[in-house]
């Protein structure tokens, strides 16, 4: 398996993509302004068109990163693509709610209250939960496309570049506590 290229690629991306996050995180702490935690219907400012076109571009290496490492037949590769768009876009809409969510804690983590912290947590595991659901709804989705072996692989796959993603995000974000610390 090219584990050593999927690692290289999504660290390029998401080095992109945190530093972006802080960037913006720095300037919030500047001028500093607390939003509520309700999720905005904002439209796109250049900072998340750059981070919208970032994420399409990760969502088609992810896609090449698979094809790479997932080997199947014409008949299997035809259902799975299928299948793995209808994914894909289902995907999208929990990583939407989780880009936001990154994005509002950038902007908030300085001034963020305890009950606004506590709100903000509960609403990560709900994001946490919608995608447990999602890989567990297509679970069948895939096995009717792919044998046992290769639907496991491709779960694998999709788990690993999801976590390679989430722990880049992560090491990047402050703690909340960090304020109250000192």
């Amino acid at each position: 398996m090219k584990t050593k290229s999927i690692v290289v690629v999504l660290s390029v991306v998401c080095a992109f993509l945190t530093w972006k996050l802080v960037a913006r995180s720095s300037m919030q702490e500047q001028s500093p302004q607390h939003e509520s935690l309700a999720i905005s219907s904002r439209p796109l400012s250049a900072s998340d068109a750059d981070l919208q076109l970032l994420r399409q571009d990760l969502r088609t290496k992810k896609q090449k990163l698979i094809a790479q490492n997932l080997p199947m037949t014409e008949s299997e590769a035809v259902k799975f693509w299928a299948v793995y768009n209808r994914y894909t876009e289902d995907l999208r809409q929990i990583n939407d709610e989780k880009f936001r969510l990154v994005k509002q804690y950038a902007d908030m983590w300085g001034t963020m209250s305890n009950d606004e912290a506590l709100i903000y947590i509960r609403h990560w595991l709900e994001v946490d939960a919608q995608l447990h659901d999602l890989r567990s709804k297509y679970v069948m989705e895939v096995s009717q496309a792919l044998p046992g072996k290769k639907t496991a692989t491709f779960f694998q796959l999709d788990r690993r570049i999801s976590m390679l993603i989430d722990i880049q995000l992560a090491s990047q974000l402050p703690l909340a506590i960090s304020q109250d610390m000192h």
